[in-house]
């Protein structure tokens, strides 16, 4: 009887929340405008706000030409002013939180998350299950047990302002009707070493009625490996009545088929895209590709055309100035703080009222040795189709160019971990090529004009990412390694797990 009323009581919110969100989706373009000139005035009389004349704005225009594009380098030193516990710095009192996250140029960097923009983060994950609910109208998994692959909940103080990776803070803000049914265990949660610490939730779940499992696509594959291997199961037969999946951090699709594998089984998959500076978008609709847009969830969206992105007179523009299937970098300005702030992702629209994105890459991922610009997008979709013409199914893989070859053209190395290798490795070979010169016109006019010849492709033993990933301590979390360089510095490390 309990479980029947939690299930329906979890429908019924889910149909009227969806109902709300209505307003927001036919609204974006004027909300964002409102939203970005109550930003302001919130903060014009903090340092930021009066080095910056946010007395004076009255159009996003004035906001663009006062508020630089800035990156974490930029804001640094204000955030180690934050730091000190100094207030009215670059919001109005000082953080709640600061996620702390790797930075490769910056070292650790501190992302302060304020009292007003937590509360986002929390919601969003909860308004993601409630448009799954009323979609599917079937709240089942809210009565099984749910799991969350995430960082450590334990935080330490920086100057009284309590510190950690931003999975481990929300861990605390994870509503109470959802904590009974939550594992892993506190103990196992903490644990620092990832390769133990999915041991001991392999023994802690493998027995439970799992219902939703949450978590990045690599290491939810690490997990389900495991307990594959433990059971000489398919996860749908370990855990018959998981119904979700739920996966942020990366692009889903490269991985689709090895997660398909694995479960044996059908089980609904709904993407996300979060962050310490924010939680952005979610998949609204499982049933079909497409983020939807968070735009009233205190953050204020501006889009650089990419070709323009960092070049002096770049184009910053808002909703109502998009295209679709065109690729954007992203530039956020928050309610804790961040003014226009380059989080170094780039999207490109699916759909208008409402906006639903793609994560398509990262604006310092991508591979332009030669000039030809390729981003994560074009490869994975180059991938995708490549494995449907000529089967075969990968693990992860990393492209870095090759300019300087004992023999020959330069030329695209690829470095590919296979489940399943092509029964054609040279076949398979070509196919990639091809279609990567078709959906990059640059890449396939340096091909076919004889300045580069056609990829290489280096195989890697199995587990070759996760041995890399664990040399350089970055094995799970939110790690995750970069599918193009424009350099080779992790292809010279790679090259030593060669098959």
């Amino acid at each position: 009887m309990i479980n029947f009323l939690k299930k329906n009581i979890a429908l019924l919110w889910a149909k009227k929340h969806v109902r709300k969100a209505e307003e927001f989706k036919k609204n974006a373009e004027q909300n964002q405008e409102k939203l970005l000139f109550s930003l302001v005035d919130t903060a014009k009389k903090t340092l930021f706000g009066r080095e910056h004349d946010f007395e004076n704005i009255r159009s996003v225009k004035n906001f663009q030409d006062k508020v630089k594009i800035s990156d974490y380098e930029d804001l640094k030193p204000y955030i180690e002013r934050v730091k000190k516990g100094q207030a009215n710095i670059l919001w109005t009192d000082v953080p709640e939180y600061f996620a702390k996250t790797s930075g490769t140029t910056s070292g650790s960097k501190y992302i302060p998350i304020s009292k007003e923009g937590m509360p986002f983060q929390v919601k969003a994950a909860q308004s993601a299950l409630f448009h799954y609910i009323a979609k599917k109208n079937n709240a089942d998994f809210v009565n099984g047990k749910m799991i969350f692959l995430q960082g450590s909940p334990e935080l330490e103080e920086v100057f009284g302002i309590k510190t950690g990776r931003l999975s481990g803070i929300v861990a605390h803000h994870i509503p109470k009707y959802l904590q009974k049914n939550r594992l892993p265990s506190w103990e196992t949660n903490i644990m620092e070493d990832w390769e133990a610490k999915v041991d001991k939730i392999v023994e802690e779940t493998e027995k439970e009625n799992m219902t939703l499992i949450s978590g990045i696509p690599p290491w939810l594959i690490m997990y389900f490996e495991k307990l594959v291997e433990r059971h000489s199961k398919k996860i749908k037969h370990i855990f018959p009545n998981l119904q979700l999946i739920v996966t942020g951090g990366v692009n889903y699709e490269p991985y689709r088929d090895k997660m398909e594998e694995l479960l044996g089984g059908k089980v609904d998959i709904v993407q996300t895209f979060p962050a310490s500076e924010g939680f952005f978008a979610f998949q609204d609709d499982h049933t079909k590709e497409g983020l939807l847009l968070l735009t009233n969830h205190g953050i204020f969206y501006e889009f650089v055309p990419l070709e323009e992105y960092g070049k002096p007179d770049a184009r910053r523009l808002t909703l109502k100035d998009i295209e679709l299937n065109k690729d954007y970098a992203l530039i956020l300005t928050t309610n804790s703080g961040l003014w226009a702030y380059s989080i170094g992702d780039v999207v490109r629209f699916t759909g208008k009222n409402p906006h639903r994105i793609q994560v398509s890459g990262r604006t310092k991922h991508f591979t332009s040795a030669f000039g030809e610009h390729v981003i994560a997008f074009e490869v994975e979709e180059a991938m995708k189709a490549a494995i449907e013409n000529c089967p075969a199914q990968i693990t992860e893989f990393h492209l870095a160019p090759q300019v300087n070859p004992e023999h020959g053209l330069p030329y695209h190395e690829w470095f590919i971990e296979f489940e399943k290798q092509p029964e054609n490795l040279e076949l398979f070979r070509d196919e990639l090529d091809n279609q990567l010169r078709k959906r990059n016109t640059y890449y396939d006019d340096l091909i076919s004009g004889n300045i580069l010849q056609k990829l290489y492709i280096t195989v890697l033993k199995k587990n070759a990412f996760q041995e890399y990933a664990k040399s350089q301590g970055k094995l799970g979390g939110q790690n995750k390694i970069p599918r193009l360089a424009n350099d080779r510095k992790i292809a010279d490390l790679l090259k030593i797990y060669k098959l």
